[in-house]
């Protein structure tokens, strides 16, 4: 899966986590994660390459609990932490 693909799914898995996207142009900024007046936010650079976009993503989807409830695509999953037993 090309890293477009994996930027789109795992923006699709944030927006069902309650994230609002917004990408813009930062000027190399960065962006990331972030609560305003109770709704989560999620701002990506545009002038960041895709692989730091999904970077990105998966930093704020691994601080989420509930997103380890989705069904991520696979090539996503191993992006993400495993779980392990205790």
């Amino acid at each position: 899966m090309h890293t477009a693909d994996l930027l789109d799914h795992a923006l699709r898995a944030a927006e069902q986590l309650g994230y609002k996207i917004r990408q813009e142009w930062l000027s190399g900024s960065g962006g990331g994660d972030c609560e305003i007046k109770g709704q989560k936010w999620l701002f990506i650079d545009l002038s960041l390459s895709l692989p730091d976009q999904l970077h990105l993503v998966v930093e704020a989807l691994r601080r989420e609990p509930k997103a380890a409830a989705l069904e991520l695509a696979p090539p996503l999953q191993k992006l993400m932490p495993s779980k392990q037993a205790a």
